[in-house]
């Protein structure tokens, strides 16, 4: 590509992929509305707040392909939820529309599914299950993604991101983690395959403990190659097992479940 945009690049997950996407594109579009630090040799720096309809137009204006880890990541009131994951998220899919049809890896989550049970197993067929707001704004986001694919014929992988560390950071993550070494292969997938379509995918490694069927997406060449089990002496020597009755032993959510509604 000539062009790719990474947007949250301040974030966790866009600091990371930061450097191990650069080769996948002449330039690096980065942005987000925290400080990115300095531009490297290859990437072009943006301040852009979602919510502002025209920035984020100008943003995708020109990009070949966009990356899309924007918007709060976490549990927080509506009034934050709302402007970054909602309308943030239309804004986004209205410029691609207007701007070539750019591919899009959406960040979604495993918490659009979170009320399964982790006896469960689980593919994109599936109804969502949302554990919290920030679930239902991640249902949206799939279900906007799928409009827009439907009607305009705009390609989404939307992956439902479970734990993207370094390393898994207790049991729960030695079924949800997903490396970044797998996350990388995924999204060169991707922006590889002659067709992409629309499909949900589980952004998880080959974890033994796993709870989500991917064979739907097979067609993307994806195989994830790394086992969250390499650390699991480790990761239960440090906190041991939760109680069977926690929420990060029953549900896939974890403590999501758990979480009331937060109020401004």
């Amino acid at each position: 590509m000539k062009r790719l945009l990474i947007t949250g690049a301040a974030g966790g997950l866009g600091t990371a992929m930061r450097t191990r996407l650069a080769h996948m594109a002449d330039t690096l579009r980065l942005s987000d509305i925290a400080d990115m630090g300095a531009a490297g040799s290859n990437e072009e720096l943006v301040r852009c707040d979602l919510s502002d309809a025209a920035a984020v137009d100008a943003l995708v204006e020109g990009c070949d392909g966009i990356v899309h880890f924007g918007g709060v990541s976490v549990e927080k009131p509506w009034s934050m939820i709302r402007p970054a994951n909602i309308d943030g998220l239309y804004n986004l899919y209205e410029a691609a529309r207007k701007h070539g049809q750019p591919r899009i890896v959406f960040a979604s989550s495993n918490h659009a599914i979170g009320f399964y049970r982790q006896t469960e197993r689980i593919d994109a067929r599936a109804p969502t299950r949302p554990d919290g707001l920030y679930g239902v704004s991640k249902v949206f986001g799939e279900a906007l993604a799928s409009m827009y694919h439907d009607k305009f014929g705009q390609e989404t992988a939307i992956v439902r991101i479970g734990s993207s560390f370094p390393e898994p950071k207790n049991v729960r993550m030695l079924s949800s983690w997903l490396s970044y070494a797998d996350f990388v292969r995924l999204i060169e997938r991707v922006f590889m395959v002659p067709r992409l379509g629309c499909p949900v995918i589980y952004g998880a490694s080959a974890n033994s403990a796993g709870w989500w069927d991917n064979a739907h997406a097979s067609y993307l060449g994806w195989v994830p190659q790394d086992n969250a089990e390499t650390f699991r002496e480790g990761v239960e020597a440090q906190g041991g097992r939760p109680a069977a009755d926690d929420p990060d032993a029953v549900f896939q959510g974890g403590s999501f479940t758990a979480d009331g509604i937060h109020e401004d």
